[in-house]
């Protein structure tokens, strides 16, 4: 990784010496690529503490007297937080903003877990930071110059998809059928892979539907008497058509309405909703603000 360090180090590097640092001088990495923190998986991590102590401390670097930030172990962070620890286990290194920001990106983007949306916008921020073409950076991360390609087109992607992809509410390869579409589309498709649970094959399918649908028959001209008998009778053409299932469970259409209203909030519209369920009905109470 010698491209993401190539800048005059001013001070020593720190030895790896593990202190004891209070957790609230310790703020996040503002580079941090993950995003989304499953709770479940930080009170699992903090079960095995609680359990067998912290097997491994944090990096954090000193960027001003007395506060701190995570280079490495942001997880395993939060995981003290949840356990109410007053201090945190670890090694401080002596790094420059750009050295930190760097070393974060490539420390989590090495590690499982990442969303594709995650890791794009850490390959986008890597080539920022360090003024590095697509290629660069796949070299200097061991990936060919197309997996990285693939990886920044999807952030091409509209907001609500990418949203969805981060949320692992769809899958990349989802995503990557939806790219054929513009965003008023991506919307729509959006909407019924969620409310469907559409496979990524259907979802192809349906997206090159949409991108080259079948021409409307051409109108026969009406036939006389004396055309009926001259003409000889034509091989009717058949076009198959792809029928639609149907499906008439109640709770398809509740979710339907849901993935609706959660693609409306995802745009940042403030959409209030009250759901009701009777002995005979579902009743959902939309309130959309004018402004």
């Amino acid at each position: 990784m010698a491209l993401f360090f190539n800048r005059k180090k001013t001070t020593p590097e720190s030895k790896a010496v593990v202190q004891e640092v209070p957790l609230t001088a310790i703020v996040p990495n503002r580079f941090q690529p993950r995003k989304v923190f499953a709770k479940d998986a930080i009170d699992d991590l903090a079960q095995t503490i609680k359990e067998h102590g912290l097997l491994q401390p944090i990096i954090l670097r000193e960027y001003e007297t007395g506060k701190y930030e995570i280079i490495a172990g942001e997880r395993r962070f939060r995981a003290m937080q949840s356990l109410d620890f007053d201090k945190a286990p670890a090694i401080v290194q002596t790094m420059d903003d750009h050295e930190s920001a760097s070393m974060a990106l490539i420390e989590n983007l090495q590690r499982e877990g990442l969303t594709a949306i995650e890791e794009a916008r850490a390959y986008t921020e890597l080539m920022k930071l360090n003024e590095l073409t697509q290629d660069a950076l796949a070299q200097q991360m061991g990936k060919s110059q197309s997996f990285v390609a693939n990886k920044l087109r999807l952030l091409k992607l509209s907001d609500p998809a990418q949203n969805a992809i981060l949320n692992h509410e769809i899958t990349e390869r989802h995503g990557r059928e939806l790219l054929h579409l513009d965003d008023y589309h991506q919307q729509l498709m959006l909407h019924r892979i969620m409310a469907e649970g559409l496979t990524v094959k259907e979802t192809a399918a349906e997206v090159q539907a949409i991108i080259n649908p079948e021409p409307e028959p051409e109108p026969q001209p009406a036939e006389t008497s004396e055309t009926t008998e001259t003409k000889k009778p034509a091989k009717k053409r058949q076009t198959k058509r792809k029928k639609r299932a149907v499906s008439n469970d109640p709770r398809l259409a509740l979710n339907t309405i849901k993935a609706s209203l959660k693609l409306v909030k995802d745009s940042g519209m403030a959409v209030a909703s009250e759901e009701e369920e009777t002995e005979t009905s579902y009743r959902i109470t939309i309130e959309i603000p004018k402004k």
